[in-house]
């Protein structure tokens, strides 16, 4: 408790210390910075709420209310607002069929990566706003500073690191529900390829050569894993920090007129960058739900015939 009030006394003073700068250095000019991190603009206990991490939650509470209102207006015949969400629906789900070629495995996979799109979507237009203009004035190293209380969540690596491994995980989660553990564990430590060596090794002594490579291919398969996540994450993370920081600097340089085609192209960005997000997510669900044995079988069966 002790330390509780001790840590609010000296929040309350600095909170005083800044206002009374403010007041004596009105004159000084407030800097609009655009940091890699998301800076905090309020605390619960120990824990900082950061600008970005508040945007998230926004994010996630405006999904929850335009889902609850097209829930609580369905009707058999839509229109308006329904209408719209339909046909943005099909055109997805078609897009979706596209990479996967089968409606029964879209069907599984497209409630994640829609509700990954409209998440990421809803994040990086936050940013650019004009919400973003209400924030906090606080004291920096070169005078004052201006954090604003909403900042592109997407902007945030955090934020894109969290996004990239869930959707790396939630593949490899995925595959185990639909080829099984074993097969799934067989793609990155493929300890059958090595069993079959003994089997083949009379009808094809090349398995000897061949059987080790694929093992250590399995290996890097891992590896290949570990890049999905800094892809998707500093793919995303740079377009909309740029973005934020284009628009920032733009802004210093012509306050009017001159930054609107930019703010337009960053809502094209924004839109393209969860696109991709959501696309690739949809790849790497198919890839971890494919059986690459029932493949190879069939192509055997083939060869055979």
């Amino acid at each position: 408790m002790t330390q509780n009030k001790n840590q609010e006394e000296k929040e309350l003073k600095i909170q005083e210390q800044t206002q009374e700068d403010i007041k004596e250095e009105g004159h000084q000019e407030i800097v609009h910075e655009v940091p890699l991190y998301a800076e905090p603009v309020f605390h619960v206990g120990h824990f900082g709420i950061t600008n970005a991490l508040l945007t998230s939650w926004v994010a996630v509470l405006t999904i929850i209310i335009i889902a609850l209102v097209l829930r609580s207006k369905l009707k058999e015949i839509p229109k308006g607002i329904q209408n719209l969400f339909e046909a943005i629906i099909e055109g997805a789900l078609g897009l979706c069929d596209q990479v996967t070629n089968d409606r029964n495995l879209s069907i599984k996979i497209f409630p994640i990566a829609i509700s990954a799109f409209f998440f990421i979507l809803i994040n990086n237009w936050f940013g650019i706003l004009p919400l973003s203009w209400f924030g906090l004035i606080e004291k920096g190293e070169h005078g004052l500073v201006f954090v604003p209380f909403l900042r592109g969540g997407t902007a945030d690596i955090n934020t894109t690191l969290a996004l990239a491994i869930s959707a790396v995980i939630g593949a490899n989660i995925f595959g185990v529900f639909s080829i099984g553990i074993w097969k799934t564990f067989n793609k990155y430590v493929n300890l059958k390829v090595l069993g079959e060596i003994f089997k083949k090794v009379r009808k094809d002594p090349t398995i000897v050569l061949v059987a080790p490579i694929t093992f250590f291919v399995g290996l890097i398969e891992i590896i290949g894993e570990l890049a999905k996540v800094a892809s998707l994450s500093f793919r995303l993370f740079g377009n909309v920090f740029a973005g934020e920081v284009l628009l920032v600097s733009m802004a210093a340089l012509v306050a009017f007129v001159v930054p609107i085609p930019f703010l337009f192209l960053e809502i094209i960005v924004g839109v393209i960058q969860a696109l991709i997000f959501s696309i690739l997510l949809v790849v790497y669900f198919t890839i971890g739900a494919s059986d690459h044995d029932h493949d190879e079988s069939h192509n055997e069966h083939k060869e055979h015939h």
